[in-house]
């Protein structure tokens, strides 16, 4: 009967992570996020949840939720798009604001969702604030384990392969940015839901922990295995990478929340290999194989059309 505080908590770990909260008998559960939709299908799937409209960037009525809580899981991000003042807001303006909610409450227990990024070699607006929040955290005083997590996908993937998914059927040909062979290590988001659900239970207070998924999978082929799982037709096209950076500065005159950015593409080809860690033996969480990982997203019956336009 713990009381858990997701800030962040509608998108796509927030959503996996309340479906198995619930499934593990957690019931008291409050979600704080500013993002409408998401927040909308969260209210549809999980309609016995608390969930409310925030703007964890300026103090509000939302710190109050923080009175008698037991346990926070940091969630909240700011993934992709053109301006930095959003980054800055989102991911840093917010976690001073939810750290300061934790001390005046003494909640007992918070699991901060850092990122793989930390480590990377890339400089764009996501990996530098994600650098400086989780300094925040570890320098804020308070005990807590930090997960950093690599490229996830799963159920309510907005940002990543569900993305890239309904992108495929909505176009003639997939295009491919050069030669495709940017290595990543895809992690199941329900993986890492679970791994939370551990920290939650076992209490693991201190370490930093880099939760990498277990397979080396170049981006051409994480393409080719949605094109398979979802049995779409769309013909897979290389392109030069030059045209495809062209492309998207192009998309991001006409859009100004585009769903892929040209950072997120000089991201993309960096070479960067995160440590790989025994995390199925220090949480007690079996690992996923991605393809197994990848027909559980986009073909099992549970997978409701509420999710699949998500």
């Amino acid at each position: 009967m713990r009381k858990i505080i997701l800030p962040g908590g509608a998108g796509l770990v927030g959503q996996n992570l309340v479906a198995r909260l619930k499934a593990k008998g957690y019931t008291d559960i409050i979600v704080l996020d500013k993002h409408r939709a998401n927040l909308t299908v969260l209210k549809h799937v999980q309609p016995d949840i608390t969930a409310v409209y925030a703007d964890l960037a300026e103090t509000g009525d939302w710190q109050h939720h923080f009175e008698d809580a037991e346990v926070v899981v940091m969630l909240q991000a700011q993934i992709g798009g053109n301006d930095y003042k959003e980054f800055v807001r989102n991911n840093l303006d917010s976690t001073g604001l939810i750290l300061d909610a934790i001390k005046h409450y003494k909640v007992p227990y918070l699991v901060h969702i850092s990122s793989s990024v930390v480590e990377s070699k890339a400089a764009d607006f996501y990996t530098n604030t994600k650098k400086d929040q989780e300094k925040m955290v570890l320098e804020s005083g308070i005990s807590c384990p930090v997960l950093r997590p690599t490229l996830m996908f799963g159920w309510f993937d907005r940002k990543h392969l569900g993305w890239l998914s309904r992108f495929m059927k909505k176009i003639p040909v997939f295009p491919i940015p050069g030669h495709g062979r940017y290595m990543r290590q895809p992690l199941y988001v329900g993986d890492f839901c679970n791994i939370i659900i551990s920290c939650i239970e076992n209490k693991v207070h201190d370490g930093i922990y880099n939760i990498s998924g277990h397979e080396k999978v170049d981006y051409i082929d994480i393409i080719r295995q949605i094109k398979l799982a979802t049995k779409c037709r769309t013909p897979i096209v290389r392109i030069p990478y030059a045209l495809f950076y062209a492309l998207l500065w192009v998309w991001s005159l006409f859009d100004k929340n585009p769903p892929f950015t040209t950072q997120q593409l000089a991201a993309l080809s960096t070479k960067d290999e995160f440590e790989v860690i025994d995390w199925p033996g220090i949480f007690g969480v079996p690992y996923t194989p991605f393809q197994q990982a990848i027909d559980e997203t986009f073909n099992n019956p549970q997978y409701s059309e509420v999710v699949l336009e998500f």
